[in-house]
């Protein structure tokens, strides 16, 4: 389980994250849900290790991890961007962080993930030469084989449309299903957020707005904000996001 006990973040004296507790369990899928400016980026930086907080405690498993530092931690992340590296092909990029821990994954496990992701056509291929999809099934494998233990995602979603973004959205799925990977989406979009996630965590101002499974969110709005903020955005008819969820809104 991770645990995030009180925490408080502030920038140049603007409250960024105001004194948020919450609980993620292993092998969940959590989105956080948020307008810009709402904490989101910084709440998963947070936890990533890469953004020290003002005060409040962060468990991992019952250990206190509030002062571990973000290699220490053992939590990946794929960026909005991929970050991969042009100069190196495919196969290359999805080994890089293995050339000082080969311990990390066996060779079998490496090629378990390479045709789990569908990515033995694309090896040899350099990164220009891909698709967004493509670009980001890599940016998967390359974080996967070196096991983490929390998956962060910050947009993953953003750059693709259509039938790609439907395919990894599934292969997200399957992935966090078959390790039992926890995993933590921070995202723009509600549509993103009510059909992948186990929970969704919408943020107001730094404050959880409110946490809970998607048919929740959907069928009892905490307030007027949540219920606006989730109209608001959604990206496809309200009827057919509602209806997934057994229903229609009113």
């Amino acid at each position: 389980m991770l645990k995030l006990t009180d925490i408080k973040k502030s920038f140049h004296g603007t409250t960024v994250i105001d004194n948020l507790s919450l609980s993620i369990e292993k092998g969940e899928i959590v989105s956080i849900l948020g307008s810009s400016g709402s904490g989101k980026t910084t709440l998963l930086n947070i936890i990533l290790g890469m953004t020290d907080i003002d005060s409040g405690s962060i468990y991992w498993e019952g250990e206190n991890i509030t002062q571990v530092g973000m290699k220490q931690r053992g939590f990946n992340i794929v960026f909005q961007d991929y970050a991969l590296f042009p100069n190196l092909n495919v196969e290359k990029n999805i080994r890089y962080g293995l050339r000082n821990k080969k311990e990390m994954s066996t060779e079998e496990e490496v090629q378990e993930m390479i045709d789990l992701l569908d990515l033995r056509k694309h090896l040899n291929k350099s990164i220009s030469q891909l698709s967004g999809g493509q670009k980001q099934r890599v940016a998967l494998a390359r974080t996967l084989v070196m096991k983490p233990k929390i998956l962060l995602l910050d947009e993953p979603l953003s750059a693709l449309d259509g039938v790609i973004k439907e395919n990894i959205k599934n292969r997200i799925k399957e992935i966090v299903e078959q390790f039992q990977l926890t995993t933590i989406i921070v995202t723009h979009d509600p549509e993103e957020a009510l059909t992948m996630s186990d929970k969704v965590l919408i943020l107001n101002q730094g404050k959880i707005a409110q946490y809970a499974a998607p048919h929740e969110i959907i069928h009892e709005p905490a307030d007027n904000f949540i219920e606006e903020f989730i109209l608001r955005q959604l990206t496809i008819k309200k009827d057919n996001i509602f209806s997934l969820f057994g229903g229609s809104h009113a």
